[in-house]
């Protein structure tokens, strides 16, 4: 049985948000404290598809981790902030770019 996310994914819990991943994707993720190669491995995995039957957690599937490498360490576009009083006279412009880590999936098991 094929599907759209191929023959092997998870829906994986990674660093507070939920993430549909297979194996060689590439997802960017929170920032996490780590050097670029360094392994990390996810063993809150909501939901596990190996292609021919479906687990689903209440609410974790027991014996499924996913692992994955950190690719890189980024930020993201910038936003500015806008702030303004106006019977103070007051006009602020703050820029802000969120940090984040590119993690490369390296494997599914389960």
């Amino acid at each position: 049985m094929s599907t759209k996310y191929g023959t092997k994914y998870a829906v994986v819990k990674v660093f507070g948000r939920q993430f549909t991943v297979k194996e060689g994707d590439k997802i960017q993720a929170s920032f996490t404290a780590g050097d670029v190669g360094a392994k990390l491995t996810f063993p809150d995995v909501v939901l596990f598809n190996n292609g021919t039957d479906t687990k689903i957690g209440a609410p974790l599937v027991s014996g499924v981790k996913v692992t994955a490498s950190i690719q890189a360490q980024t930020r993201g576009e910038k936003i500015l902030v806008f702030k303004y009083l106006r019977k103070n006279k007051l006009k602020k412009i703050r820029g802000h770019r969120q940090p984040y880590t590119v993690l490369t999936i390296d494997s599914i098991e389960g």
